[in-house]
């Protein structure tokens, strides 16, 4: 999954020139050591493939991109990026907040001091900053969530509006309105934030809605979350994507089954029908092979995608035996049949302080976390990052 160098255009001066073909490049599904030359029509779209013919730079049209020895694919997707607090631990507006412990208590406390700091020349700096990263690594579509309370009110959602419309015709950013703060627990029970949430899910370029049962102060409380997300969901026809489980405490249940269970007596499937997306859930990861294949077997008719976000995951689940635990995403594909992806999640903030906006990392890192090395995983994780992903999102 290494890249190569840049490919030369024939073009690169004629930024308005029709690319019409694209010469030597590697396929999927194709002899490893074979290249290929793609012809493409006037409306965009291949109209053939053929094996790689040298030809004399004379012979070169304006229009060919020369890319010999590179792979051509389909293009990248970020199924979960943050938006509104990425490269903060970077940024010089925020350099006096360190990390110390590394733990998700202060990731929170940090966090909440840097949002309370937010501007929007700085949200749209560091927000096209992860946007341009990550077109430049192949990314054209992303789920970004921004998010909403009392805090910041709906200054990081008007930036993402922003950011959507002027990177339209480059990258498809979809919102997600997101409540990272209880909707139920702490300063007047969490009614300012729902009625943050509330304001935000009228905004037409908010596509997905979203919270963190986990962050209420209890069960009953985590479970009013997750009720209460999915009504609102429903009554507006929006995706929903939750954080959850996001915990190795044994002694802690999962709230899945509970999700699973208001999903369905909210007749989630016949009233909305999206797919729900369930981002970390690292406390699946302590059940065993049996108790997966009973979750599966009564999940059968809720659309739901896992979403595995390793890089968080393995810096942020530290147990006092020093466990870590993130999704086996290729496992829960390919020995329980669940819909899963990957994805980067944080770039450069306390919950989150390595890494890049390159998803195909995250598939590098895939390779040692899930033990997953032959020809045919690699190219599961890099269906897992493409915009295959997207689409299952989308669906």
């Amino acid at each position: 999954m290494e890249r190569s160098s840049n490919p030369q255009s024939n073009s690169d001066n004629e930024p308005n020139a029709r690319l019409s073909k694209i010469s030597g490049v590697y396929l999927p599904g194709k002899p490893a050591a074979s290249l290929w030359d793609i012809s493409i029509s006037a409306d965009g779209c291949i109209s053939s493939i053929d094996p790689h013919c040298d030809l004399p730079v004379s012979e070169m049209t304006r229009n060919t991109l020369v890319a010999t020895n590179q792979l051509l694919g389909p293009s990248l997707c970020h199924a979960h990026i943050h938006l509104d607090k990425c490269f903060l631990l970077q940024d010089p507006k925020y350099d006096d907040l360190q990390l110390i412990n590394g733990d998700f208590a202060e990731a929170m406390s940090m966090t909440s001091e840097a949002k309370a700091r937010f501007t929007e020349d700085d949200l749209l700096r560091r927000g096209r900053q992860l946007i341009e990263e990550s077109i430049s690594y192949g990314v054209t579509a992303m789920r970004a969530f921004v998010e909403i309370d009392s805090c910041v009110g709906l200054k990081c959602l008007n930036a993402g509006r922003i950011l959507k419309t002027e990177y339209a015709d480059r990258c498809e950013v979809q919102l997600c309105a997101f409540a990272q703060l209880p909707l139920f627990s702490g300063e007047r029970g969490g009614e300012d934030v729902r009625q943050l949430m509330l304001e935000a899910m009228e905004v037409s370029e908010v596509d997905v809605v979203g919270s963190t049962p986990y962050v209420e102060e209890n069960e009953e409380k985590a479970r009013e979350n997750i009720q209460w997300m999915i009504c609102r969901a429903i009554e507006r026809s929006k995706f929903l994507d939750f954080h959850l489980d996001y915990f190795l405490d044994k002694s802690k249940r999962p709230l899945f089954e509970d999700a699973l269970d208001k999903l369905k007596a909210e007749r989630w499937s016949d009233e909305n029908g999206r797919p729900v997306a369930l981002g970390h859930c690292t406390r699946l990861t302590l059940l065993s092979d049996e108790e997966m294949r009973r979750l599966r077997n009564i999940s059968q008719q809720i659309p739901i995608c896992f979403v595995g976000l390793p890089t968080s995951d393995l810096f942020m689940m530290k147990t006092e035996t020093m466990a870590r635990g993130s999704l086996h995403i290729p496992d829960m594909i390919t020995t329980y049949g669940f819909d899963a992806a990957i994805a980067v999640n944080n770039i450069g903030n306390a919950f989150t302080p390595h890494g890049n906006c390159d998803p195909l990392a995250v598939a590098q890192l895939g390779v040692g976390l899930y033990q997953r090395g032959t020809r045919r995983d690699a190219e599961l994780l890099y269906v897992l990052l493409n915009g295959t992903t997207y689409l299952l999102l989308k669906r």
